[in-house]
């Protein structure tokens, strides 16, 4: 008798995790299926950073999900309102999608990027992926320039940017 009622209880407390994921997917805006990888706050903190050896990529996606395809990345924005995805967005998206092909062994088939009113699905295609490698490879390289021009056009960026301490060009 009191493994059936521990059955019962298992079985209540699974309904409500479920339906506890579920709302949390929908007031963060998520697409259907299961989180398994979590760096945001509404969530529980998961402190993995995903490597690609392939890519030399380390870092971490703000939500994982697997849906029927595989498992595909969500990277969100919550403080942009645009009608059209950013490349830089789209870039990132596609380094979170060679992190999750590596780290879980399946190609992603898309990923999610999601903006504040907006949800973009972004195909992982192979034109995506060159992209993104051209872009890395490019990075690589002004590292060990000895004169790389900065872009200071966004006086915000500029000001949370990680090298304004040894920036001799910041704007604020």
């Amino acid at each position: 008798m009191q493994w059936v009622l521990g059955a019962i209880l298992c079985g209540v407390a699974g309904l409500l995790l479920l339906l506890l994921s579920s709302s949390l997917r929908a007031r963060a805006g998520l697409p259907h299926g299961e989180v398994i990888y979590s760096d945001t706050a509404d969530w529980r903190r998961c402190e993995k950073t995903l490597f690609s050896a392939r890519c030399a990529l380390a870092g971490r996606p703000d939500y994982v999900v697997l849906e029927r395809k595989g498992y595909v990345p969500i990277e969100v924005k919550p403080g942009r309102v645009f009608a059209q995805p950013q490349w830089s967005d789209v870039l990132q998206l596609a380094a979170y999608c060679c992190l999750v092909e590596d780290e879980y062994g399946r190609r992603p088939p898309h990923g999610y990027l999601k903006y504040r009113d907006r949800l973009f699905r972004i195909a992982y295609d192979r034109r995506l992926e060159k992209a993104l490698l051209t872009v890395i490879e490019q990075m690589r390289g002004d590292l060990h320039a000895p004169d790389v021009a900065a872009s200071h056009n966004e006086p915000q960026r500029c000001m949370h940017c990680g090298y304004r301490a040894a920036c001799d060009q910041r704007l604020a």
